[in-house]
């Protein structure tokens, strides 16, 4: 792909070409109209069928941190397909070795790996019950964790993931989730005093859920397709006081946060906590399929039995390759130093960009893991879900790809580029951005 240093749109959205390939596959013509389809990308930029340049100001949902085809992704990922492409062993093991050095805790840790954030979160699931001998675990409301069934089933984030597929796995219970903006109790942080942790230890505990057989309270340090919901300072020390005082372990779902996207390692770094698992996937690989589930050892061993997990394609040596090497650019390109810096000043221009247009209601996230919460007007904080949809697709026809998400029927733009950004590619970015909001206001 050329070297360009600023979007390219040189036809319609989606131009002639796009729409053919379209038509052939049956799909609407309105599928591109905010979804652009690559055939090619390098670093943050992606360009179609028609040769039209884009901004991925969405890291292809938070997979290529790293760029899209980092040089060095790339090359392991050839020298490895020249050697053996699959069969486990010695790649396995040395990625086992970096990722127990890079997460959190200085304790002896065992990883499983599955190819997928789903997977992983089963994966968490199945050990937390099996070495603890526990049957219930606690996930949040508004979570979205993935779509096998035992993801499905921790997962809250819409009504129509669910639909129509139950009975989902039993033994989940849902806990409301610190959404400050729009706090389900209709309370103020810290006055609050944290109702919706006090909610659980204090009725739910009480009431329909022995805390002694909770196997795990399974978490979104921040919470991401509900629209990158940071919860307060005080909520994850609280939370894993719980989880200690009852013997609960601590699941930390890091999939969409990991891999320096929110300015450091990752996102429970923020709040100087240790969990007992952590489960990664999205940008561990750079967009080859694999994820991890990473854990104290000891809860791999029970009683002279080893946690059985594995599949045929687990921990394949391309996607092993792929991962050791994208680990290697992080820390050799200083990526999470970057993400910090660049996120902090991304984050501080769309406060300002907040104070100038009424339909952004809230900006929140760390690193270059952000979100700006679309309103229709700042006083009702009624969602605007249509107004973030014209947003997103004004900004797709000036060349900036950005999409929508949120829970609750809420709609926020989500900002997570490629952590190679650089300040003055943020300020093309947002220029885009600032320039569509501005239109759909009018």
């Amino acid at each position: 792909m050329e070297k360009v240093k600023s979007p390219r749109i040189i036809t319609e959205i989606p131009g002639p070409k796009t729409r053919e390939f379209l038509k052939e596959l049956g799909l609407p013509v309105e599928y591109a109209r905010i979804y652009p389809m690559p055939v090619e990308a390098e670093g943050i930029w992606m360009k179609d069928l028609d040769g039209n340049i884009f901004i991925d100001f969405i890291s292809g949902r938070c997979v290529v941190n790293v760029g899209h085809r980092h040089p060095k992704v790339v090359q392991a990922i050839k020298e490895q397909a020249d050697r053996i492409i699959h069969g486990t062993g010695l790649l396995r093991a040395k990625l086992t070795k970096r990722l127990a050095e890079v997460t959190p805790g200085d304790f002896p840790k065992n990883v499983v790996f599955p190819l997928s954030g789903s997977g992983t979160n089963d994966a968490g699931i199945k050990l937390a019950r099996w070495s603890s001998r526990r049957p219930y675990i606690i996930a949040f409301t508004g979570a979205y964790h993935g779509v096998t069934y035992g993801a499905l089933s921790v997962s809250s984030y819409l009504p129509r993931m669910v639909k129509g597929y139950g009975p989902n796995l039993p033994g989940i219970y849902h806990m409301p989730y610190p959404y400050c903006y729009r706090c389900p109790f209709r309370l103020e942080h810290p006055d609050c005093d944290l109702q919706c942790l006090r909610y659980m230890e204090d009725y739910a505990f009480k009431s329909y859920l022995p805390p002694e057989e909770v196997a795990a309270v399974l978490f979104e340090p921040i919470e991401g397709d509900a629209g990158w919901i940071v919860p307060p300072d005080d909520w994850l020390p609280t939370l894993k006081r719980i989880c200690d005082d009852h013997g609960i372990l601590l699941i930390a779902e890091e999939v969409q946060t990991g891999f320096g996207r929110t300015g450091k390692w990752f996102a429970v770094e923020h709040w100087d906590t240790v969990p007992d698992i952590i489960l990664l996937g999205k940008a561990i690989a750079s967009g080859v399929p694999l994820a991890a589930c990473v854990g104290r050892a000891d809860l791999f061993e029970r009683e002279g039995e080893r946690f059985g997990y594995g599949h045929t394609f687990s921990s394949s040596p391309l996607s092993c390759a792929a991962a050791l090497a994208t680990i290697d650019v992080i820390e050799e390109e200083k990526l999470v130093e970057n993400s910090a810096k660049v996120g902090g000043y991304l984050k501080k221009r769309l406060e300002e960009m907040k104070e100038e247009h009424r339909v952004i209601g809230d900006v929140r996230g760390k690193g270059l893991l952000l979100g700006a919460e679309i309103v229709k007007d700042k006083e009702s904080k009624k969602p605007g879900r249509e107004e973030a949809r014209e947003i997103c697709q004004r900004a797709v026809q000036k060349g900036l790809y950005i999409i929508h998400m949120g829970a609750y029927g809420t709609a926020t733009l989500r900002i997570a580029p490629p952590l190679i950004i650089t300040q003055e590619q943020v300020d093309i970015a947002l220029n885009i951005l600032e320039e569509a909001i501005s239109e759909t206001e009018r």
